[in-house]
């Protein structure tokens, strides 16, 4: 039940960071395009009466993407944004190994309150909380068995989100494809001004050529990022999963060998005093 809420809260955090990334990275270029114009028309005013002044360039540049690969290399942009958000946030430290809960874990177990010590790892969402909890559950049968429960677990949460990081490498993939594609198509423009115009204007041309190397900026741009985080988000699982299995190995060794010790004894009452004998004092 547990485990199934952790994943219901993952996908609820992952499409709000999706939509602060959309919001995010569209008031960057509105931003951009507000500073463009104003650069523009101050130029324009400097300038005189010549002629008007030039197209901004990121205005530019999102009129060549176009209706379809615009939107298209937009989304994929912003999915990017919110998958590297979303794994930064799970892949912290603070998220796998809490603070102080190893240690407070290892001082309950030496209390011998074990039913403590398993509430205090079943209560915790973090990534060593979840393999304590299944390995803790399977205690009972032996010590192996629990190792092999809490391993399980720990797999699982490794595919979790080595799935998530393997979307940064599909798009990492999609963006010079994309490009391509984009290449391809203005290309195809180009040449069909060539073929069909008797007379050929070279705005016409250029418009082609720009649409097909604008594509192709853009997908690259997306790619590098996406090849960067990937690599980076593939060796920070290796290394918390690592980690989390250490630990929890330790603490399952600990409790299991403290709850095959005997029980301290308590402390004997004193012996009554014989009859006809008064009590020593201090006794």
């Amino acid at each position: 039940m547990s485990l199934s809420v952790s994943r219901y809260h993952q996908h609820t955090r992952f499409w709000f960071v999706l939509g602060l990334a959309f919001v995010a990275i569209a008031w960057f270029a509105n931003v951009a395009a507000a500073q463009d114009n104003g650069g523009a028309a101050g130029g324009g005013g400097a300038g005189g009466g010549g002629g008007g002044s030039d197209k901004p360039l990121i205005l530019f540049m999102i009129e060549a993407l176009g209706w379809t690969f615009g939107p298209l290399l937009m989304a994929v942009s912003v999915s990017l944004v919110a998958l590297v958000v979303l794994l930064a946030l799970d892949l912290r430290t603070s998220s796998a190994i809490p603070p102080g809960f190893v240690d407070e874990f290892t001082d309950t177990v030496n209390k011998r309150k074990f039913k403590e010590a398993f509430d205090m790892a079943r209560n915790d969402p973090s990534f060593l909380g979840q393999v304590l909890t299944a390995g803790m559950s399977r205690l009972q049968y032996g010590l192996e068995d629990a190792r092999e429960a809490a391993m399980n677990t720990l797999e699982s949460i490794k595919s979790d989100k080595d799935q998530k990081n393997n979307y940064t490498a599909v798009i990492a993939t999609l963006g010079p494809m994309f490009g391509l594609v984009g290449t391809v198509y203005g290309m195809i423009q180009s040449f069909k001004v060539l073929a069909t115009a008797t007379q050929v204007q070279p705005s016409k041309l250029a418009d082609g050529i720009s649409h097909a190397l604008v594509v192709t900026l853009f997908g690259v741009a997306i790619s590098v990022p996406a090849i960067f985080f990937n690599a980076f988000f593939k060796n920070r699982i290796t290394r918390v999963t690592m980690d989390v299995g250490h630990i929890a190995d330790d603490l399952l060794t600990q409790m299991y060998h403290n709850s095959k010790k005997p029980a301290a004894p308590a402390a004997a009452p004193p012996a009554p005093a014989p009859p006809g004998v008064p009590p020593q004092p201090g006794r």
